[in-house]
């Protein structure tokens, strides 16, 4: 990232062929039900009794498998395997993912809660676009929330949480740092992403942290998208250091306004970068 600038892995076809997606503006088996239970009915059990225990088992089955499916399309959108706009096609998807149509439904549906994926009238889903408008939006909210929730943290400090912030902080300045280097890029946004989360731990309100999360992820997509190639940000390992030290010090004015600003100037700084072809 720069200033605060992203995640993801996964491969797959950039153009979008073969991949479950059509390029944006060119609309262009399943896994085997599970076996019947093979367990005895007890004494005075009919057999319908045992029916909602093989339910159960099949609706875990079902939630393993778009858990699993949702995981990895989410890292091909974070890469930008699935370009942005492009047509979702279910068929294909699950096809590729080796899972039947109710399980891929779910798994894009959940994409669709993070706000990587879209769904139209008349149109069926798509990857979600993406904008300099939408960029600073996110980064504004992002700024926003993310710096509530360490107040929130640093009311609640203790101990455990000072050092998970610094040894956050010095994982993230020790991991070399290369936009070039597909390796290296992932994993310095992986301590990158580490290191913010580890801000915000302390806070224990979870709708909070996840709204926290969700935005985490449409960032990380920019970043995922426009860094690669891009010489990284000098300024970055001088601000993580202040916000952690006036973190660990509870000075809670500062660190929150060192966070926002930090987020905002990563925003606009990702906003500068963005060609106008990522937007058609």
């Amino acid at each position: 990232m720069v200033g605060d600038t992203g995640n993801g892995q996964g491969s797959g076809p950039r153009d979008g062929s073969g991949s479950g997606v059509t390029p944006a503006g060119k609309d262009t088996p399943a896994t085997s039900a599970s076996p019947p239970s093979s367990a005895p009915v007890q004494k005075g059990a009919s057999p319908q009794s045992a029916t909602p225990r093989r339910g159960a088992r099949a609706r875990a089955g079902k939630a393993t498998r778009a858990s699993r499916v949702a995981s990895e399309l989410r890292d091909l959108i974070l890469r930008g395997d699935l370009p942005p706009g492009s047509k979702v096609h279910l068929d294909q998807l699950r096809e590729r993912f080796g899972v039947s149509l109710s399980p891929m439904r779910e798994a894009v549906s959940r994409l669709v809660a993070d706000g990587i994926v879209v769904f139209e009238d008349q149109r069926g889903y798509r990857i979600a676009p993406v904008s300099r408008e939408n960029l600073m939006e996110i980064s504004q909210v992002r700024a926003d929330v993310e710096s509530l929730a360490l107040r929130y943290a640093i009311a609640a400090a203790d101990l455990d949480w000072e050092s998970e912030i610094l040894a956050a902080l010095h994982r993230v300045n020790r991991t070399p740092r290369d936009n070039d280097d597909p390796d290296r890029f992932e994993a310095w946004e992986q301590a990158h992403s580490d290191f913010h989360q580890a801000l915000i731990s302390g806070c224990a309100l979870p709708t909070l942290l996840r709204f926290c999360a969700t935005l985490h992820l449409q960032t990380d997509r920019y970043r995922r998208l426009l860094l690669p190639g891009t010489a990284p940000d000098l300024d970055v390992a001088q601000e993580h250091a202040a916000i952690a030290e006036a973190a660990v010090a509870r000075d809670t004015d500062r660190a929150a306004a060192l966070l926002h600003d930090h987020i905002q100037r990563t925003g606009t700084m990702l906003a500068a970068r963005i060609d106008p072809d990522l937007t058609d």
